[in-house]
């Protein structure tokens, strides 16, 4: 995936490959420009211009999404794949009141009456806890905690099978943060749909997520299950993070530092470790050879990294 620009293609998500199973919540977490975002957006392929897809496949049970004509990939849209995107106000129609934002996703996607869409939408708004006596409530009439409980009403709309969350609590208090984020949890143990929750927030994601995948500068530099990686990231990037990120469980450090320095120029990146120039561990080999995804010495399967810290030829595996 890249965006144009006065001086070519800049590639923002490059070679990233990951899996969601049925019912899974996967984190992706990295700093702001590392392709989060943009990964969002491409599954159900709401990019816009400049930015264009420049290869590789987005397969949902089978079927390459990437493939499929306008008409098709509509049909997908809200009813197998929902978004809730990061600011809920510019989601939100303001000049439409919520009870018409949620019948007309229920109308486009099925042949139900006006009468019976709306006792849908009241049903969603009492599942997300706001009340169906909000319905006729415009966006700016609802606090920031309900403007999103309302985004969140309006991705379950259609019952879909994979939600993605870019920061959907990024702008709130840490009170309400808390709130929705169990009353996403709750919903999705009772409705068994899958989640990509796109966080910068580590210890965040290890709460909320089976597992985390980080990226940087475009590349998948670890993945591994959620508690696994908070105790024992491989990869320095994710110990970084780790590092500048205010510990939910309580636990005391002398200091809190950030990483040193900043990502790559996307335009013309670096050959090799693309986090090379801000490790304080890098090797020769890493401003030359691309490391690749392996599991660390004494891992399990399920927990990889791409760093040239460990052998990068013959891995012992322990499963």
């Amino acid at each position: 995936m890249a965006y144009e620009s006065r001086d070519g293609l800049v590639t923002a998500v490059d070679r990233v490959s990951f899996a969601l199973r049925p019912g899974e919540i996967l984190g992706l977490a990295g700093e702001s420009g590392c392709g989060k975002s943009t990964i969002a957006l491409a599954l159900p392929r709401l990019l816009r211009s400049p930015a264009v897809i420049t290869g590789g496949e987005v397969l949902f049970d089978g079927t390459d999404l990437l493939a499929l004509d306008d008409a098709a990939i509509r049909a997908v849209r809200w009813r197998d794949i929902a978004l809730v995107f990061q600011n809920a106000m510019n989601a939100l129609n303001p000049v439409l009141r919520i009870s018409a934002q949620l019948v007309d996703v229920i109308r486009h996607h099925d042949k139900v009456s006006a009468e019976q869409a709306r006792e849908r939408a009241g049903g969603l708004l009492d599942l997300v806890g706001i009340g169906r006596d909000r319905l006729r409530a415009y966006p700016h009439q609802l606090s920031g905690g309900m403007r999103q409980r309302a985004a969140i009403a309006i991705a379950l709309a259609l019952r879909p099978r994979l939600v993605v969350l870019d920061e959907p609590t990024t702008a709130l208090d840490v009170v309400v943060q808390r709130e929705i984020l169990d009353e996403l949890k709750s919903l999705q143990r009772e409705l068994g749909f899958a989640v990509l929750f796109v966080s910068h927030d580590l210890e965040l994601l290890a709460e909320f997520t089976d597992r985390i995948a980080i990226i940087y500068a475009g590349r998948l530099v670890e993945s591994a299950p959620a508690l696994p990686l908070l105790d024992g990231a491989a990869h320095p990037y994710t110990r970084g993070l780790l590092a500048a990120s205010p510990d939910l469980h309580g636990r005391r450090s002398a200091t809190r530092g950030g990483l040193p320095g900043t990502p790559p120029d996307l335009s013309a990146p670096p050959p090799g470790c693309r986090f090379a120039d801000r490790c304080e561990k890098a090797l020769a080999v890493c401003g030359t050879a691309e490391p690749v995804m392996l599991p660390p010495p004494g891992a399990a399967a399920t927990h990889v990294t791409a760093c040239h810290l460990y052998p990068q030829d013959a891995q012992e595996v322990h499963a």
